[in-house]
């Protein structure tokens, strides 16, 4: 007598009853809550404003200390209201420190390396996160490395070398050594490597584009809030820069940070006059940011949700 053996019962796996069905109802149910907003608590929106005024009362206090005389801001303690001389202290100050020219001079500089570095940043960015050529990791390694170099070590030869171009106490000495910088490089390569899939550089090989065709339509598209966000950096960062601008300009052709220097020479600092030269410096960056603000943050929002 012989026993068929019988076919092995296969289990199924029990199913949960909290499982969602991934049909459409299941779509529907995470596109709302992908879709819905969360509420901060007051702990939060407490600590939002500490950190918004903390933010905001060196400004004030530059105000306070510009709209009041000398003997007032030495005082102890000192002003914490507006006094009555801001506008007689701004005068003053824009005509002992030339405040015209040096604006005018500052937004040439920062001008111009801010949109010399947006386009080769995001250029070499472009190269180094889809471009594929020899010895690219080398070089990457190299762009990263002169980020460790302090730039004081540069001066004296990069000083020789403008002189010897002629352009000492002149604006290309201070714009032509940073057209473009190692970190805007490396911000362009990270932002470009996640958000610039493969497939669309792949897809222009395809339509017969060529790198620079490629670039032009499908990178600087896709590149756009980092290129905001990286002008609004290097702008600011070139307008406020006064080590370089210092060594190689003098009064007579200044930028807003070396007219400011004006103001404090003499036995007896103004601190007032001082402060209210560092509000004229101050108020082209908010005006920007006022202007451009929200077109800057919106293009970020656009990148971030881009997948």
């Amino acid at each position: 007598m012989t026993t068929q053996s019988l076919p092995a019962r296969t289990s199924t796996p029990a199913r949960n009853p909290e499982d969602k069905p991934a049909g459409r109802g299941g779509r529907r149910l995470l596109r709302q809550r992908a879709g819905r907003q969360h509420h901060a608590g007051p702990l939060s929106y407490v600590l939002l404003g500490i950190m918004a005024l903390l933010s905001i009362f060196p400004l004030y206090w530059t105000m306070v200390a510009a709209s009041t005389d000398n003997t007032r801001v030495s005082q102890t303690p000192p002003p914490f209201l507006p006094g009555p001389n801001l506008f007689s202290n701004l005068a003053r100050a824009w005509d002992e420190a030339a405040m015209g020219k040096a604006m005018i001079n500052s937004l040439i500089v920062a001008g111009v390396i801010a949109l010399s570095t947006v386009m080769f940043a995001t250029l070499a960015g472009f190269a180094f996160a889809k471009l594929r050529f020899k010895g690219r990791n080398v070089l990457l390694m190299l762009v990263i490395g002169t980020m460790m170099v302090p730039p004081q070590l540069g001066v004296v030869p990069l000083f020789m070398m403008m002189a010897e171009l002629g352009w000492s106490q002149q604006l290309p000495a201070v714009i032509f050594p940073t057209l473009v910088s190692a970190v805007g490089v490396f911000f362009m390569r990270q932002y470009l490597s996640e958000a610039l899939p493969d497939e669309l550089v792949e897809a222009g090989r395809v339509d017969g584009a060529h790198s620079l065709r490629i670039f032009w339509s499908i990178v600087l598209p896709v590149a756009r809030p980092a290129m905001a966000v990286l002008f609004m950096i290097t702008f600011v960062h070139a307008w406020n820069d006064f080590f370089w601008p210092f060594v190689v300009l003098d009064m007579t052709n200044p930028t807003v940070p070396v007219a400011l220097t004006q103001l404090s020479a003499g036995y007896v600092r103004d601190q007032s006059l001082i402060m209210a030269g560092a509000l004229l410096g101050t108020l082209p960056l908010l005006a920007m940011f006022v202007v451009f603000g929200r077109q800057i943050v919106s293009g970020i929002m656009a990148g971030a949700v881009k997948g």
